[in-house]
């Protein structure tokens, strides 16, 4: 099904949920540019709630000083942040020039971009990289007529000790990702998550923050499971080309699956339909099956 949309993984979100606090954000920021600014009224957010090219979110964006920063939080290695980066500039620039002329003789001043990915997944990555939109051109300038470069900096616990030290809500979000995978491991996802989160508290870690979005960080946290099933199935979908009709069924199951096994958890059909990126009436009629099966 084309209108299949799996949730974002739960660090993604998150992470947008953290730093689209704009105080959280200039410590961050500070941390970044080893600045001290204190006024956070400065930042203006400009994160894009839908990317035209992408139809996807950006993680966050802001203005600051003349400056355009955009981080993005990965947890999977994509060579193709540039591009997308590329896209996520033009669509902001693009805001912040809607009411003036660019047809007039007048240079319109832009703020400077500045690109980061903070990565934290489980592959191996040095603590910090460059990625270039010049290398994926097909023939080679010496000098790019077009270049964006994005920085990535490794954030699983151990890298980036400066920022561990000098952030703290990055720090607190190190640490609950980093318990949350390692617990994961040895005990269901649900334990692990609720494990995580009463550790958290106890250490003060995002304590006030946990203390407010409890049922959030629940829910987003047990929604990767089923990317990860999406993933996997992804996988298995590029090794079986020239078998659509088996794919669509099995994208169906799978879409049937999600829905049932949320149903059984007691999210509302609104919820599910929200996180799963399908209409209501596709969650009511999964709903209908299961109520005719009960019967």
């Amino acid at each position: 099904m084309d209108n299949v949309k799996v949730a974002d993984d739960y660090k993604d979100r998150l992470f947008r949920m953290i730093f689209n606090d704009k105080e959280k954000l200039l410590e961050l920021y500070n941390a970044m540019n080893r600045s001290d600014y204190t006024d956070a009224s400065e930042l203006q957010v400009v994160t894009l709630e839908n990317a035209i090219y992408l139809s996807m979110k950006n993680d966050v964006a802001y203005v600051l000083h003349d400056e355009l920063f955009l981080y993005e939080q990965q947890s999977t290695k994509n060579a193709n942040m540039p591009l997308r980066c590329l896209f996520y500039a033009s669509d902001t620039y693009s805001v912040l020039v809607k009411d003036k002329n660019i047809y007039g003789s007048k240079m319109l001043p832009l703020p400077s971009p500045t690109f980061v990915v903070f990565y934290n997944g489980k592959q191996k990555m040095d603590e910090e990289a460059e990625l270039r939109l010049s290398d994926a051109f097909v023939k080679k300038q010496e000098i790019p007529n077009l270049e964006v470069i994005v920085k990535v900096k490794n954030i699983n616990m151990g890298n980036s000790r400066e920022l561990f030290e000098k952030c703290r809500p990055m720090r607190d979000y190190m640490i609950f990702v980093d318990k949350v995978r390692r617990y994961s491991q040895e005990q269901p996802l649900e334990d692990a998550v609720e494990r995580t989160i009463r550790e958290c508290m106890e250490e003060d870690v995002m304590a006030d923050f946990l203390k407010r979005n409890r049922a959030e960080v629940v829910k987003m946290c047990l929604y990767e499971y089923d990317e990860e099933k999406q993933r996997e199935f992804d996988r298995e979908e590029g090794r079986e080309e020239g078998r659509e009709e088996g794919r669509e069924e099995g994208r169906q199951e799978l879409l049937e699956e999600q829905i049932r096994a949320n149903v059984k958890k007691g999210y509302s059909k609104e919820m599910i339909a929200d996180f799963l990126g399908v209409d209501l009436k596709t969650i009511e009629a999964v709903i209908a099956g299961l109520v005719e099966v009960k019967g």
